[in-house]
C-alpha cells in the first residue's frame, strides 16, 4: 500500500509545477482557459459520484464592487464516504472539508488548478497516519490530471 501511494505521489510530482509557495497546495498548469478547466473539474467530480456544494466565481464577486480580478473560481465538493473517515481521524478536519479546487489565471495568463494536499491536511491536523488521506489524494490527483489534460 505504501509503495503504491509512493508511486502515485511520484507520478503526480512529475506533473506538478509549483505556482506559489503556499504550504500544502498542489498546483498543476492547465492548457485550457480557466472556465474550461473548472468545467472539467466539476464534470470529473460528478463522474466520480461526488456532490457539488458550490461553485464560487471570485472574479464575478470582484466585479460587483467595481474591481477587476483575473479568472478565479473555487469548487466545493465531496461526499460523506470520504470525508467522514477523514474526520474520524481528526474531527478538526471538518474545517478543511468539503474538498475544494481552485482554478485561477496568473498575471502571465497561465491557468492553474490547485487543491489542498490531503497528506498536508493530515499533518496539519496531527494525524499523518490517517489511511484515508492516501485514497483522497489518489482521487484528487485523478480529477486534477483529467481536468488539466491537453
Amino acid at each position: 500500500m505504501n509503495i503504491l501511494r509512493g508511486l502515485a505521489a511520484l507520478t503526480l510530482a512529475a506533473t506538478v509545477t509549483a505556482a506559489s509557495a503556499a504550504d500544502g497546495l498542489i498546483a498543476l498548469k492547465s492548457p485550457v482557459d480557466a472556465k474550461t478547466t473548472m468545467d472539467r473539474v466539476e464534470a470529473q467530480a460528478k463522474q466520480r459520484g461526488l456532490n457539488i456544494f458550490a461553485r464560487i466565481d471570485h472574479a464575478a464577486g470582484a466585479a460587483k464592487i467595481g474591481k477587476t480580478l483575473r479568472p478565479t473560481e473555487v469548487l466545493i465538493f465531496g461526499n460523506p464516504q470520504g470525508g467522514t473517515p477523514f474526520m474520524e481521524c481528526a474531527q478538526t478536519m471538518g474545517i478543511d472539508l468539503p474538498l475544494k479546487a481552485l482554478v485561477w489565471e496568473d498575471a502571465a495568463g497561465q491557468v492553474w488548478l490547485g487543491y489542498n494536499d490531503p497528506a498536508y491536511l493530515a499533518q496539519r491536523h496531527t494525524v499523518p497516519e490517517c489511511a484515508v488521506a492516501g485514497n483522497i489524494a489518489k482521487a484528487l490527483a485523478g480529477i486534477a490530471q483529467a481536468a488539466t489534460a491537453p
